[in-house]
């Protein structure tokens, strides 16, 4: 059985009381409206079903559900104290020097100045380094822009935290 066919998280998924799978999604991703459309799809037959559900409902998602889905996530660098999935995202930057990490909170700062929101990134498999030169980079981004990209992120960070949740035993 691969990771993309039927797995018993999937199966789990498919039968979870509203209620369970209204919070399992929200785990996932803080959009209500992302989590009205992949409840509405259930069952799902493969995995990959319910990715391509998230990816669809991830485009379609209007400006305030986006903001509704980043206000969920920490900044990185700082994952909130006991959020475990936040952490284990972020872990390029748990062993970031106290210079990267001054700096990377210098430039959120100065990102959520000009956004209006955190810094978002799929920081999965990303060191330090890297997300703090992603950040550097989109700072010169226009708000339509950074949108966009926010959107791609948050889409990445879906397909990881689906697929966790669905090959969970």
């Amino acid at each position: 059985m691969t990771s993309r066919s039927s797995t018993p998280g999937l199966a789990r998924f498919n039968t979870l009381e509203q209620q369970a799978a209204v919070a399992a999604l929200h785990e996932a991703c803080a959009s209500a409206e992302w989590g009205r459309r992949l409840l509405a799809g259930r069952p799902y037959a493969t995995v990959d079903d319910l990715l391509a559900a998230s990816d669809a409902a991830m485009a379609e998602l209007t400006a305030e559900d986006l903001a509704e889905a980043m206000a969920g996530h920490p900044p990185i660098g700082r994952p909130t104290p006991g959020d475990a999935t936040s952490a284990r995202e972020q872990r390029g930057m748990a062993g970031a020097s106290d210079a990267l990490k001054a700096e990377m909170l210098e430039r959120n700062l100065a990102y959520q100045e000009k956004f209006g929101h955190v810094f978002l990134i799929c920081a999965t498999g990303r060191t330090g380094e890297q997300m703090r030169d992603a950040v550097a980079e989109r700072l010169g981004n226009t708000p339509e822009e950074e949108r966009e990209i926010v959107r791609v992120e948050l889409g990445k960070i879906n397909r990881i935290r689906l697929t966790r949740l669905v090959e969970e035993d």
